[in-house]
């Protein structure tokens, strides 16, 4: 049996581009995180997943093009006002770029059925999780149809989307 690299690995081996799809309007709302800004809590993105940023900002600052592309429904849900909330803190300071969807701009748009990470245009992560944003489990696929699927519906949506400081909540 062949062990599933871990998200570090992943983006240590990542040479060109690291590419992430969002597509759910809610995500682990039992995250820590997720409660306390819901109680109106303030911190630091960055500080507060200090792994993560520090896993982005080395690859990045290696010349990796890491793009994140969110489909949303519009209006937002409360957990999306959370995430474009940290997006700055967070992903735009360890170098990702980050665009918005409108749901209802997407109907033409031949998606995968699941979130993913594409690195290097071969190399899939996909991410499923249960009814409530709860994480089941991950897979990894280098199947070539696969990454192909993936690449062209993250650059269909890429370029339809809004960066995030242009994108509006409201």
């Amino acid at each position: 049996m062949t062990r599933t690299p871990t998200f570090e690995e992943l983006f240590r081996d990542c040479q060109r581009t690291a590419v992430h799809l969002e597509m759910r309007d809610a995500y682990m709302k039992s995250d820590p995180a997720f409660i306390d800004w819901k109680a109106g809590e303030t911190f630091d993105p960055a500080e507060r997943w200090a792994d993560w940023h520090a896993i982005v900002t080395e690859a990045t600052g290696r010349g990796v093009e890491v793009r994140r592309a969110r489909i949303v429904s519009t209006p937002v849900s409360e957990y999306i006002r959370f995430e474009y909330d940290v997006t700055d803190g967070l992903n735009i300071a360890a170098g990702e770029s980050v665009r918005w969807l409108s749901r209802r701009t997407a109907t033409d748009l031949a998606l995968p059925g699941n979130d993913f990470w594409l690195f290097d245009s071969s190399l899939v992560l996909v991410n499923h999780f249960d009814g409530e944003g709860e994480t089941l489990e991950l897979e990894l696929t280098e199947d070539p149809e696969v990454a192909k699927l993936c690449e062209s519906a993250f650059e269909a949506v890429w370029k339809r989307a809004t960066p995030h400081a242009e994108f509006e909540l409201a």
